[in-house]
C-alpha cells in the first residue's frame, strides 16, 4: 500500500485530496472521499458563512475522519471565512488566488494545516516561507481556474523550489497519473474532475453526462483577456465566451456574461447558459462509481504500475 508523508501530516489512508469545486465540492462528497481513506474537501467559494458553517456541520455528521475546506483567497467574505475555519478547527485548508500567508498563523494555532495551490514555483517558494505545510502545484490541464504552465513542467520546479512535501494536480485521473506525479518529485496527488462522476457528487445530470461524454479536446480555456483563465467544457456558453473576447466589448461586460453560469450547469444542468468546469481528463472519465471505487481503483493501479517498472526500464 503506498503510503507518504502526506497521509501522516493530515491522517488519511491514501495520499490523495479531492479538489475544492466551487458550487460542487460540498459535505457529501467531501465525506465520501474521506470515508474513502481521501482527504475530502468542502469549497467555501459562495462566501456564505452560514451556509459554509452548516456544510463543515454536516460534514462531521456523515464521517468521523479528516477533511478540509478549500478558500479561494479573491472571493469574498474571506477574512470571516478565515476566521470561521479556524473556530471550527477543520484539518485542514487548502488555498487558491494567492497567498494566505496573513491567515497561516491564526489557522496554525488552531491546529489546522494549511495546504495552498500554486500554480508558479515562485509562489509556492512564498506560501512555503509564510508558513504553509505543503504545497498543492496544479497545472493547466485541470478545471476552473488555472496557471499557464503544464503539470509536467511545474510539479518537479516546485518539488526543487521548496522543502515541504508537493502534491501534484492537474490532469490526473487513474494510477499512471498517480505514479507519474510520484516520479516527478510530488508525494500526493490532488483530483477533482475524476469526482464529478462519483455517485455521492451532487451536480445536475446534464453536467454528469457532458463529464462521462467528453473526449481529449472536449475543453476550453476562456478568461485569458481578464487574467484569470479558466477550463470548461465546450458548450454554446463557453464558446460565444471565447468569441466575445475578441471583440470590443468591456471588461465588465465580459465579467458580467459568466455570472450565475456555473450554478446554471451545477443546479440547473442548463446545457445552453451553463459553465461546465472540467479537465483536461474528462476524456478519460467514463464511469459513474462511487468515491470509495474510485479511490481503490486509482491507488491499486498505481502499486501495480510502480511494483512493475522494472518490466519497462531496465
Amino acid at each position: 500500500m503506498i503510503t507518504t508523508s502526506v497521509c501522516e501530516m493530515t491522517g488519511i489512508k491514501y495520499p490523495l485530496l479531492q479538489g475544492g469545486m466551487a458550487h460542487i465540492s460540498d459535505a457529501a462528497l467531501a465525506a465520501a472521499v474521506s470515508n474513502a481513506g481521501g482527504l475530502g474537501i468542502i469549497s467555501a467559494a459562495s462566501g456564505n458563512i452560514a451556509q459554509i458553517e452548516a456544510e463543515i456541520d454536516k460534514a462531521r455528521t456523515l464521517t468521523d475522519k479528516p477533511f478540509g475546506v478549500n478558500v479561494m483567497l479573491m472571493g469574498q467574505n474571506v477574512d470571516e471565512i478565515a476566521a470561521l475555519l479556524a473556530k471550527k478547527k477543520v484539518a485542514a485548508v487548502t488555498t487558491g488566488a494567492g497567498n494566505p500567508e496573513r491567515y497561516i498563523p491564526m489557522w496554525k494555532e488552531a491546529g489546522i494545516t494549511v495546504i495552498p495551490v500554486v500554480p508558479s514555483a515562485s509562489l509556492a517558494k512564498l506560501c512555503a516561507r509564510g508558513g504553509a505545510d505543503a504545497i498543492i502545484a496544479e497545472g493547466g490541464e485541470s478545471g476552473g481556474h488555472v496557471g499557464d504552465l503544464t503539470t509536467m513542467a511545474l510539479v518537479p520546479q516546485v518539488c526543487d523550489a521548496v522543502d515541504i512535501p508537493v502534491i501534484a494536480a492537474g490532469g490526473i485521473a487513474d494510477g499512471r497519473g498517480v505514479a507519474a506525479a510520484f516520479m516527478l518529485g510530488a508525494v500526493g496527488v490532488q483530483m477533482g474532475t475524476r469526482f464529478l462522476t462519483a455517485k455521492e457528487c451532487n451536480i445536475s445530470r446534464a453536467y454528469k453526462d457532458k463529464v462521462l461524454a467528453a473526449k481529449d479536446t472536449s475543453t476550453i480555456v476562456t478568461g485569458k483577456r481578464l487574467g484569470h483563465p479558466v477550463r470548461s467544457i465546450k458548450t454554446a456558453f463557453s464558446r460565444a465566451y471565447a468569441k466575445a473576447e475578441y471583440t470590443q466589448i468591456s471588461n465588465d461586460d465580459l465579467e458580467n456574461m459568466a455570472v450565475g453560469t456555473l450554478r446554471a450547469a451545477v443546479v440547473d444542468g442548463d446545457e445552453k447558459k451553463g459553465c461546465f468546469l472540467a479537465g483536461q481528463i474528462a476524456g478519460m472519465v467514463n464511469r459513474e462509481q462511487t468515491a470509495a471505487e474510485i479511490i481503490g481503483e486509482v491507488f491499486a493501479e498505481a502499486e501495480n504500475i510502480l511494483n512493475g517498472a522494472e518490466k519497462w526500464v531496465k
